[in-house]
């Protein structure tokens, strides 16, 4: 069975109701544990809950990280 821990976590909202969330998260199992950046996109309803749409999840490698803000950097 593995367990999810969210580690760290920065909301970003936009929109009226929108928001992107990106956090560091640890899968946990039997086998050991491996930390992972989940990218999450969601809005809220009107009663206040959150509600997630989307997500992209891949390994918390430096090099991974470090390529990905390379390229949104580039980007823009």
């Amino acid at each position: 069975m593995v367990e999810f821990e969210t580690k760290n976590v920065k909301e970003i909202t936009f929109g009226n109701n929108k928001f992107l969330e990106v956090a560091l998260k640890s899968a946990k199992s039997e086998n050991g544990e491996t930390d992972f950046i989940s990218v999450s996109k969601g809005f809220v309803t009107p009663q206040g809950q959150k509600r997630f749409k989307n997500a992209l999840g891949f390994p918390a490698e430096a090099d991974i990280r470090d390529k990905l803000v390379a390229a949104l950097q580039e980007i823009m």
